[in-house]
């Protein structure tokens, strides 16, 4: 499924929602991005269901983010989309007033969120791969970017204008949020000369899920804690694994957020700071096997995930990543010509 359809779709699934659907709330965020148990007690709580709406990509999303007419109460978002959006005034401020989980998240990791939501999850970019199909773990981004033969036709990268450069920009020794046309062309090269190897460029875990294209994905760009949802998907356990690379990667982290265009804002707070307090972001860590940023969480966790370092990434793979910082307009733009490009000769 490309991701402009995915946003076609859930555009217009929440313009349809008027004012006699006040409930459920509508939650836009990735697919298999929260602990579906988390939602099932919410409602049987307060009576009010949640609708999520999925996206698989940061564009797709940022499509219906800025539509006017959309219906989103509550929204999973990265951090440099918190702070843009929130900024714009299409997402709330958020703090311990009308978010009270708030104070169980550290001051380093609030701030990353620009004051317009609460940390969610965070993580790695990194390589998913078949340890069936791949026997010898891949260590660089040069085993992904200039893959070897039996690759051909075996990659499932990934159509966004950030994530998709963050391996050709690591292995150049680039930073992920560069602008200059010079370095981007270097990118673009790498990524031509990978393109006849690329199954793919939907998301992984959109992809994986096609009868045609699932079983032919050997390895992928992706996030971790993505390996856990493959292997889910395929319903073989150990199956995926992930690695970061050596030459270091983006550090990412999410935020969830309220919609200013919400007309249920003050359920969507009940909702974001039911999500976050520290049983729930327990679970919810615990359920998609990924790290929380809540301090009171992060306790309540069981030891081996917390030294899981396919998990919690190891501090020396933490000091060669990279933030996400906000793109220039003509970056974007010549990043989504790039990625475009490619995803249509395919």
């Amino acid at each position: 499924m490309r991701a402009t359809f995915l946003a076609a779709v859930s555009l217009a699934a929440l313009a349809t929602a008027g004012p006699t659907h006040a409930a459920p709330l509508n939650l836009l965020i990735w697919e298999s991005y929260i602990d579906e148990q988390i939602l099932t007690d919410w409602a049987a709580e307060t009576g009010i269901e949640v609708r999520q709406i999925f996206y698989d990509s940061g564009d797709a999303r940022d499509e219906i983010l800025a539509d006017p007419n959309s219906n989103v109460d509550v929204v999973v978002t990265n951090e440099n989309g918190a702070k843009l959006y929130g900024n714009r005034g299409v997402i709330m401020a958020l703090d311990a007033e009308n978010v009270p989980a708030l104070v169980d998240y550290a001051a380093d990791w609030t701030k990353r969120c620009g004051g317009y939501g609460v940390p969610y999850l965070w993580g790695t970019m990194g390589i998913l791969y078949r340890s069936d199909k791949i026997t010898t773990p891949p260590t660089s981004w040069a085993d992904i970017m200039r893959p070897v033969e039996s690759l051909r036709g075996h990659i499932a990268m990934y159509d966004d204008h950030a994530e998709a450069f963050v391996g050709p920009l690591v292995l150049l020794g680039k930073s992920v949020n560069a602008n200059d046309n010079e370095t981007l062309k270097a990118a673009y090269e790498l990524m031509k000369a990978q393109a006849p190897y690329v199954l793919t460029y939907d998301y992984v875990i959109t992809s994986i899920q096609s009868a045609d294209k699932g079983p032919n994905i050997h390895m992928a760009l992706g996030y971790s804690g993505d390996q856990y949802t493959l292997n889910d998907k395929v319903s073989s356990p150990g199956l995926w694994r992930y690695v970061v690379p050596k030459e270091g990667t983006l550090s990412w982290l999410d935020c969830i957020s309220v919609s200013a265009r919400s007309t249920n804002k003050d359920l969507a707070l009940k909702l974001v700071d039911y999500i976050s307090n520290a049983k729930n972001g327990a679970r919810n860590a615990v359920k998609l096997n990924m790290p929380t940023a809540s301090t009171a969480a992060l306790a309540l966790l069981p030891e081996d995930m917390r030294s899981n370092p396919e998990i919690y990434a190891a501090p020396e793979i933490l000091a060669k990543s990279q933030l996400q910082e906000e793109l220039t307009v003509q970056s974007v733009q010549a990043r989504r010509r790039i990625i475009s490009s490619l995803a249509q000769n395919q």
